[in-house]
């Protein structure tokens, strides 16, 4: 997933309207508050709660 830097830097987590991080490795975008990693598909992010998943607070981020 190459997602581009200026999209990553103006999106916002929907639950605690955190900052997002890029995860190439987990093929999705993390908020470190919330721990969760949010599905890229398409090379777009699904900013969904209801698709989020729990993610590991030691994944690596792009930032």
């Amino acid at each position: 997933m190459a997602m581009d830097p200026d999209l990553i830097r103006i999106l916002i987590c929907p639950q605690c309207e955190g900052e997002l991080h890029s995860a190439p490795e987990r093929d999705g975008v993390i908020c470190e508050t919330c721990r969760l990693k949010f599905p890229v598909k398409e090379d777009t992010p699904v900013l969904l709660v209801p698709e989020a998943e729990p993610c590991d607070p030691k994944t690596k981020t792009d930032d």
